[in-house]
């Protein structure tokens, strides 16, 4: 299996791929995939991995490869959002074959390609996991998925029974509205954040939860809300009780937490029916 490799939105450096690649061999021997970074990911332009032509045209490139199985998006931080309008059209065939994996501002392609009806994308770990405390597990929980599509690397709460879908909070308030807002009716959303305060994580919840077709979701369910920014004065509330404030006055169904997280934990959630579906 080929699993290709590339970064929308900041760099990682090349020691995070050669950590990644130990990874992936220690823990699959002669099984291991093939893990091919494209050299767009260790580009630099300000805050971002190459400038927007670039990481537009190494998205492309893996995404219509034939010869690539999977796509694994190296980490968040900033700069999807700048390509989908540019790359989310031109995908072709092959582009369809494919699982994608990622999270955060991974969201913003993940969504779009929801949307246009692909249908094996998960938000769960990327590469850049690596970096953190027993990053190992969140890696080898990633490549699992990819390989397989192992039932145990799943959020205990995805089912057959229902559509699943997971976005960070802030990316899925930025994608509301736009031509890449996929259709989530009947689906079970969890949300996760992380580096916010809570007057934000209220804000965006007022939003996510206003609009209509967020409204006709089965319930969501909130993941971790991690390294919250202290507000001055307290903001007073919890993120349970804001969520379920917002999902109080939209009717929608709060169902409790979820396995999700910007954290080694974070579980694999497909986007759609679960295993069996």
């Amino acid at each position: 299996m080929r699993i290709g490799v590339v970064a929308p939105s900041a760099r990682i450096d090349q020691s995070v791929a050669d950590r990644v690649a130990a990874v992936a061999a220690a823990r699959f021997g002669d099984g291991a995939p093939e893990l091919v970074f494209h050299p767009q990911c260790f580009l630099s332009s300000g805050h971002f991995a190459g400038d927007d032509a670039a990481r537009a045209a190494a998205f492309l490139e893996v995404a219509n490869d034939p010869g690539i199985d999977a796509l694994w998006f190296a980490r968040g931080g900033y700069g999807a959002c700048r390509l989908a309008e540019t790359v989310l059209p031109r995908l072709t065939a092959p582009a369809r074959a494919k699982r994608y994996l990622g999270y955060s501002d991974a969201g913003f392609l993940l969504g779009g390609l929801y949307a246009q009806g692909f249908d094996t994308l998960a938000h769960g770990p990327m590469v850049s996991d690596i970096r953190r405390d027993g990053g190992e597990a969140a890696v080898e929980r990633a490549l699992t998925w990819l390989i397989a599509g192992d039932p145990a690397t799943l959020e205990p709460h995805v089912s057959a029974d229902a559509p699943a879908a997971a976005f960070n909070l802030t990316i899925l308030s930025q994608l509301l509205g736009t031509p890449w807002q996929p259709d989530l009716t009947g689906h079970v959303l969890m949300l996760e954040e992380v580096e916010e305060p809570m007057y934000r994580i209220d804000r965006y919840l007022f939003h996510v939860t206003s609009n209509p077709s967020i409204r006709r979701v089965a319930g969501i369910r909130l993941g971790r809300v991690s390294e919250i920014v202290p507000n001055d004065p307290d903001f007073a509330l919890t993120e349970e009780q804001v969520i379920e404030h917002w999902c109080a006055k939209a009717g929608i169904p709060y169902l409790g937490r979820a396995d999700v997280g910007h954290d080694i934990a974070n579980k694999v959630v497909p986007f759609g029916r679960g295993p069996g579906g």
